[in-house]
């Protein structure tokens, strides 16, 4: 495995011909108050062409444009297919850990056990931090276990994450890796999710009726942050991931959202397999921040 493996209560005027009793006085209740659902406005959704970002790699890409309630595909059936979301997950395994306590970013070091792991990187104590940007796998590991099976399902199925199937809890499903220190529900096993999924998390997670305390997201945007390539004026937070079957890489990923001008850009880029092309998580990296910085630089229209 590679190195990335919102009821508002409408307030509304009590009409004169209905009488409150005492008791409905003194403690507020108005039996006969209306419950008003909010309005949900549905995106506009756009087929785009972007081909030429990939360079005949087998991909999709979607952006949703939140102030302009525009999603935007490239490759609809792939952007529809679900499939493992490998280390894009730290982003939701983090998010549930930071919001109940499991993870503090000031005291967050883990002991290594002392097993020598391909990445050399990991083959030490590490913190949160360091373990997001190297995307330890032991580290998320040992993470997913504190936060347990019974939270784990209740936050997925909070955030409609893919087929939010955890079944296969300590990832025997992947015949790529059968050390339970690198494998997991979320890497090549029973948790799937697709590219136009995990742009509507995204959203879920940093839109403006997000179920997440600010100081959460904060926490977990400082360690998505990553290089705009010297652009001032977009910040990018995502993930990368991939996983791969039988030695080849099958599922390539990156996945987050840009801040640009005051809105809000979420974002997924995901690369399947190409057997004449090298589909990598850095790959579909590439391309995510090539289309955003397009896209937050031309107008919508122009980039159809």
């Amino acid at each position: 495995m590679g190195q990335e493996q919102e009821e508002t209560i409408k307030d509304q005027e009590i009409p004169e011909n209905i009488e409150i009793n005492e008791r409905e006085e003194d403690t507020g209740d108005y039996p006969n108050e209306i419950m008003s659902e909010p309005e949900v406005s549905e995106p506009e959704i756009k087929q785009t062409d972007w081909s030429e970002y990939f360079d005949g790699l087998n991909g999709a890409a979607v952006i949703y444009d939140a102030s302009a309630l525009r999603l935007n595909i490239y490759n609809n059936a792939l952007a529809e297919t679900r499939r493992s979301p490998c280390s894009t997950f730290k982003i939701i395994s983090s998010l549930i850990a930071l919001e109940n306590g499991i993870i503090d970013p000031d005291d967050s070091m883990r002991k290594w056990s002392g097993e020598v792991f391909w990445n050399e990187k990991w083959n030490n104590n590490i913190d949160f931090s360091e373990a997001f940007h190297e995307s330890c796998v032991w580290y998320f590991r040992e993470v997913t276990d504190e936060i347990g099976k019974e939270l784990m399902q209740e936050e997925l199925d909070r955030l409609s994450y893919g087929n939010c199937d955890i079944s296969d809890w300590e990832g025997r499903w992947n015949a790529n890796n059968n050390n339970r220190a690198l494998t997991g529900f979320w890497i090549e096993s029973s948790l799937a999710i697709s590219p136009r999924e995990q742009t509507e998390v995204m959203e879920r997670i940093f839109g403006e009726a997000s179920a997440y305390s600010e100081t959460v997201r904060n926490e977990l945007k400082e360690v998505m942050l990553v290089d705009a390539h010297g652009q001032a004026d977009i910040s990018v937070y995502g993930k990368t991931g991939m996983g791969k079957a039988e030695g080849i890489t099958v599922d390539a990923w990156f996945t987050g959202f840009a801040e640009n001008a005051g809105r809000n850009i979420y974002f997924c880029v995901y690369l399947g397999r190409t057997d004449d092309k090298n589909a990598t998580s850095m790959a579909a990296k590439e391309i995510a921040l090539r289309l955003v910085s397009d896209y937050c630089d031309t107008s919508p229209d122009e980039m159809e």
